[in-house]
């Protein structure tokens, strides 16, 4: 049983079947004035010539996969990572924002999701309560920039989170002093990472959390926790490499596996019903259509993400379901940082603090509003961002 549910985990994130889902559109979603866009593509424009990135020609109409608010103010903005790259974010800015200073938040993930999944809908949702917010596509995903398309890198993507701070730090609407990340799934780790190395990050927030360093070197479950093992995912990813340098492309993965076996274990299931359906479905995202390429894994075999999470001086609040296959990379999380072992039941040790959902899985965490805590993540950044 291992097995299957492993195998259908790098299905997921590596190894799965191409797919051709068509995009599906969300005609409920309203659409942007068209002073509104020309207003997006003016402010991109200033952005590009004051930081020295190139403006890039990003879709100014409604895309998301969730309705527009109408208590906040949206806008596509642009930044730059110190490695060069420029990333694309959607900005949520509340509507009394004119002449405060706000506390903000950067939202990024899943691992293989775009910033008009779910990460919007969590940024749209701050900004609603009080929060000038970004979510972001990740280097190399999505409207982002970075070549060769769809790599991850444990360093670049946790730079990412440092790079939307600084465009935060130095936003006329927001405190410098008071800025926090939140990260989703995949990049819940990276969102710790960051928190480890950027002190400016004041309080972080790991949702539905994977540890993408830990699933990628030791298995599911750390069910292939051995050096044999990762010895043979070490020749395939090199066997891949030469394949691709011979072929002069990369060999996709495959998203999401479609279609749907029947005996596919539940927690695919669930990532079928967000990302293979009008719920969560987008042209953009990997895991809704070819995922990674194959070789994107290779750094993470190599990289400890929560190797510092034990030295984070600032909160952190995780959160997970009781009913997530997943639910180990939060626990082992929060033991990392505090020493404190503990198996689906919340606790708090210092500034950190596990919160554990209880009837919510994986995917749950992604969109359902009866089980993302919202008041709870709210109440956790105004204690923290002042």
């Amino acid at each position: 049983m291992k097995k299957i549910i492993f195998s259908a985990l790098c299905a997921l994130f590596f190894a799965g079947c191409n797919a051709n889902c068509p995009q599906v559109a969300d005609c409920n979603c309203p659409q942007p004035t068209c002073e509104n866009v020309a207003n997006d593509a003016v402010n991109q424009a200033n952005q590009a010539n004051d930081k020295g990135v190139k403006a890039m020609n990003l879709e100014q109409n409604w895309d998301k996969v969730f309705k527009q608010s109408d208590k906040v103010d949206h806008q596509k903005v642009i930044f730059r990572n110190r490695f060069g790259i420029t990333l694309a974010a959607d900005m949520y800015i509340p509507k009394d924002a004119a002449g405060k200073k706000l506390p903000a938040i950067a939202v990024s993930g899943p691992f293989g999701a775009v910033k008009e999944q779910s990460s919007g809908l969590y940024a749209q949702t701050l900004a609603e309560r009080g929060f000038v917010t970004i979510a972001f596509d990740p280097s190399f995903t999505g409207e982002s920039g970075g070549e060769p398309r769809y790599m991850n890198s444990p360093d670049i993507n946790t730079e990412d989170f440092s790079a939307a701070v600084d465009f935060l730090a130095t936003h006329d609407l927001v405190n410098p002093d008071a800025i926090g990340i939140l990260g989703i799934c995949g990049w819940g780790g990276m969102a710790i990472n960051a928190a480890a190395i950027d002190t400016r990050i004041k309080a972080t927030v790991a949702s539905t959390m994977y540890d993408m360093s830990r699933v990628t070197a030791n298995g599911y479950n750390d069910s292939a926790d051995s050096a044999e093992a990762r010895q043979n995912t070490r020749k395939a990813m090199s066997a891949q490499r030469t394949i691709d340098y011979k072929n002069g492309s990369y060999e996709r993965a495959g998203g999401v596996i479609d279609p749907l076996p029947d005996d596919a274990p539940q927690f695919v299931k669930d990532y079928y019903a967000y990302y293979k359906t009008p719920r969560g479905y987008h042209k953009r995202s990997l895991n809704s259509n070819e995922g990674w390429n194959k070789t994107a894994a290779i750094s993470l075999l190599n990289a400890k993400l929560l190797a510092y999470a034990n030295e984070i001086v600032n909160p952190v609040l995780v959160i997970h379901g009781s009913d997530a296959h997943s639910r180990y990379f939060s626990e082992g999380a929060f033991e990392k940082m505090t020493g404190k072992h503990v198996e689906n039941e919340s606790a708090t040790v210092g500034n950190k603090e596990l919160l554990i959902i209880p009837g919510a899985n994986h995917v749950d965490l992604y969109d359902n509003l009866e089980k993302i805590p919202f008041d709870k993540i709210e109440s956790f950044y105004r204690d923290n961002l002042k």
